[in-house]
Parts: structure tokens; sequence; C-alpha cells
């Protein structure tokens, strides 16, 4: 018999807060993590967006000393910064290291690290680029920094997927859990890309808002006037285990991931299947992996991204996988407030779905002003709705470009 497997642990950094917690209360607050950027790239580089959802600058130093900082990227100092509060919220001061595993993810990776050294390559020379530019920028470096940081030595992963990534993450943890092959697993995604670079090439795509009058509101998922979605940056971390392994130790119990799903649209690179046939193939997977119905799912934490073309398919796929359920489900689209964490985003929002389980709460979706006709599902505007008492399941999902769709599913404990 498969084991369970639960979430024990949380930790996040975000553009709303530097934990797991005061991310939770910003979003049921309704708080926009969007501002304009404290520098002159606009200027500079001649650039139409100047507004992103970025960490505040404080956190690290604050979380790190210096020596380590300097020697990770932001999208490792991130890592381990979430790592480490949600192994201290499970409970957990020393694990078996041959039966702990790490199971991370980034969409880019360490670009900073790599522009920055080659910045210093063109004005200063060969000599002066640092001796650990490598290992910073290469993608498996928040996974390798959180691996030696717990001594995992049951296997550090990171998986690739663009904006599923972390997702994706998760899927592996689970897998790693409930075939015995790991106790624990730590379990997310970072990111920390906000850069001249990648702005102006999202912006060359058409893919970013450009309400630069009005940042806190241009990330609008599903209304009507949506133009973009808005960067951000930040990491979330999750401690998977058995059942069994965490009732042993007393530890508390937030959820129980359900299953996953997985599938991929092979349409385009960048834009997804317009009938959403696929990425409603991997929720139906992760609801056939769960044996649950649509009945069961009382919330949906929605990838909707606040792109003119990507907020239906999924809405469409919603619509259809729910059924004469759908007015049931509670829809929340959170990126609204933290922006678009590429590839922390799907760690991120599984936080945010595991907290709605517990509290019995779905959090808003804000700056809707009219929410597009074509959308037909149950979205929570403005302020938190109630979920129901009782059993009931809850999915998030993940796109990402290259075709992936990632679906994470968890239960009420």
């Amino acid at each position: 018999m498969t084991p369970k497997v639960v979430v024990t642990g949380i930790g996040a950094v975000t553009p709303l807060g530097a934990t797991a917690d005061a991310t939770w209360q910003a979003i049921l607050a309704g708080t926009s993590g969007v501002h304009t950027m404290d520098n002159d790239w606009a200027e500079k580089y001649g650039l139409t967006v100047d507004f992103a959802a970025q960490v505040d600058p404080q956190v690290v130093p604050e979380k790190l000393k210096r020596v380590q900082a300097k020697r990770l990227d932001p999208s490792s100092q991130f890592a381990l910064i979430s790592a480490r509060e949600a192994m201290a919220d499970a409970g957990l001061d020393e694990t078996d290291p041959d039966r702990t595993a790490v199971a991370w993810s980034t969409g880019i990776g360490g670009v900073w690290t790599l522009l920055d050294a080659w910045d210093t390559l063109q004005t200063e020379g060969p000599r002066r680029v640092m001796p650990l530019t490598v290992p910073m920028l290469m993608p498996n470096g928040p996974a390798a920094a959180i691996g030696m940081e717990f001594k995992a030595r049951a296997g550090v992963q990171t998986l690739v997927s663009a904006c599923a990534s972390s997702t994706e993450s998760l899927g592996h943890a689970y897998d790693l859990v409930s075939s015995g092959q790991a106790d624990v697993v730590i379990a997310g995604g970072s990111e920390a890309a906000i850069h001249p670079i990648t702005l102006a090439a999202f912006n060359s795509m058409q893919a970013l808002s450009r309400r630069t009058d009005s940042p806190e509101t241009a990330s609008r998922p599903y209304d009507v006037g949506r133009d973009g979605f808005v960067m951000g940056e930040g990491s979330g971390t999750l401690i998977l285990e058995t059942e069994e392994h965490a009732k042993a130790r007393g530890a508390k119990i937030y959820a129980e991931v359900a299953s996953w799903g997985i599938s991929n649209d092979a349409y385009h690179i960048t834009g997804g299947e317009p009938g959403g046939k696929f990425a409603l193939r991997a929720m139906q997977e992760a609801l056939d992996s769960a044996d649950l119905t649509p009945a069961d799912i009382k919330h949906v934490n929605a990838h909707a991204t606040s792109t003119p073309v990507g907020d239906i398919p999924e809405s469409v796929a919603i619509h259809e996988l729910l059924g004469d359920h759908v007015s049931d489900a509670l829809v929340s689209a959170t990126k609204s407030m933290t922006g678009h964490l590429l590839g922390g985003t799907g760690a991120v929002e599984s936080i945010l779905t595991v907290k709605a389980l517990q509290e019995r709460i779905a959090p808003p979706t804000i700056n809707i002003e009219e929410v597009d006709p074509e959308v037909h599902i149950n979205i929570v505007r403005d302020t938190p709705s109630e979920l129901p008492a009782g059993d009931i399941a809850a999915i998030s999902n993940s796109f990402g470009f290259g075709g992936h769709n990632a679906v994470v599913a968890f239960k009420s404990v």
C-alpha cells in the first residue's frame, strides 16, 4: 500500500514578506507586492517597464551571514532562507542524512551571477572574475546549497521546466517519499531574475504588463483589461514526509499531498495550447491518481498570469474538469499580489494552497474590475472566502514555456 505523503513544514521569501506566515497574512489582506523599482534601469536602458514584485533588499543581510551570501547567487540565497524556515517549522533539527533528499527547481538560475561576471570580464579582465562564478550560476546551485546545509544524501536534484518547475519538483518529492526512497524531502523552487535583460526580453515578446502609471494594479488575472504578467522573485519550500514518519515524531501536519499530474502541449515554445486540453489532462491525472472526483475539489490556486491569451485556456480546462461542480470550487489567482515568480511560483502557490486547506479560507484575487466574459469559473475576488468543513481537496496549477503542465493535488487533514 502506498504510504500517505504529508506536508509538515513551510517556508517562503516573497515580495510580500520574508516568511511563509508574513506572505500568507499579506495575501489574505489583498496586498500587492508590485512597485516601481528603485533603480535607473528604465532610463539607462530605455525600458518601457519600470516595475516588478521584488523581495525586500534587507531580507538577505538579515537572514544570511555576509560571507555566505557573497558565495551564493540571489536565487540560492532565497532558497536557503526559505529552506531553513521550513525545516525549523517542521521541527527537523536533525534528520538521517541517508534518508533526506532535496527536490528543487529554478526556471532561469543564476542570471545575476552570469551577467555580473560578464561585466567584470569586460571591464576588469579575467583575473577579476570570481572563482565561484560557475557554482553560483549553475541551475542546481540552490539545490546544492540546501543539500549541503542539511546533509541530504538521498539525492539532490534540480528540475527545470520554466514556470512549471517547482510544481514538478513537488511531484518528484512526492514520488521519492511515496516510493520509500527518502523519509524527508526538502522541496520547492526559487527565482531571482528581475534584471534589465529579462525585463527587456519579456517585454520584447509583449508578455509584460505596461501599466507604469499604476503598477500595484498591473497584475489582474481574468480581468478584461489584463495586458501581461508582472515579474516577481522569491522562494518557497515545503517539507514532505510519510504520514507515519511525521506522526512517529509528533510533527504537525498541514495537509496531505494526494498526488500530481503532468503533461505537455507540444504546441508552441511560449504559448499554451489554446483549448487547454493538455492542461486539463494534467489536472485530470492528478485527480485520478489520488482517487479524487470533481466534487472533492473545493479550491484551485490557478496559474493565471494575467496575460491576454494565457488565462482563458486554463479557465476552460478548470471548467471542463469540474463540470457540474465548477461553482463549488473557489478559484484564487494569487499572482495578482505576488507577481510571477517563474520557477519559484509553483512552490509558493502550493504553500498558499496548503494554508487555504488548513485554515479553510481561499485567498482573494485582486485588481479585477470586470471579469472576461470568456471566463466561467468561480473566482474569489477582493476578500477571502470560506472553504467548507469536512474532507476537501484542492489543486495548484503551473504551466511553463515549452508546453510544460504540472498540477499537485492536496487533501485536508
